[in-house]
């Protein structure tokens, strides 16, 4: 159970090795599901938003030996940790979700060079990755400096 962002969830996981062998997924040791309940503490129901009931399931191919139902359903979460810390810096940072780059493989190549910049900030130690991308761009010197060039 997670308290936060005005609200709690509630995360209740279900494990299985009896139904590995009837899955079509190389090498699948445990089948799982995922029940999140979700409620909304301002209680604005004109939103509609008081409570959510959401099933997930899954596959994995590591062993009970390897990954009890606690740890799968930490796997599971910290799914969460790449989101917040590359999926949401590149929409934020460098508004991916409105780029008109949409043929063949740049978006790939866009993408690509997104994440190669956050990383290399990550690695020289920045913690605010747009304050350190503007740092950068005020002086060409600078990320040339910081790539060893």
């Amino acid at each position: 159970m997670d308290k936060g962002h005005g609200r709690i969830e509630t995360r209740e996981i279900w494990t299985s090795t009896e139904f590995s062998n009837h899955v079509d997924f190389p090498y699948a040791q445990q089948v799982f599901r995922i029940k999140r309940t979700t409620t909304d503490l301002s209680g604005n129901v004109l939103k509609g938003r008081r409570g959510t009931e959401e099933v997930a399931f899954g596959v994995t191919s590591l062993s009970v030996e390897k990954a009890s139902s606690d740890r799968v359903l930490a796997f599971n979460r910290g799914h969460w940790v790449i989101e917040n810390q590359v999926h949401y810096v590149r929409d934020m940072t460098y508004d991916e979700d409105r780029s008109q780059v949409r043929k063949g493989s740049r978006p790939h190549a866009m993408a690509t060079l997104r994440n190669l910049a956050i990383s290399l900030l990550r690695l020289a130690g920045a913690d605010n990755i747009a304050a350190a991308t503007r740092y950068m761009s005020w002086n060409v010197e600078r990320p040339l400096r910081a790539l060893g060039l």
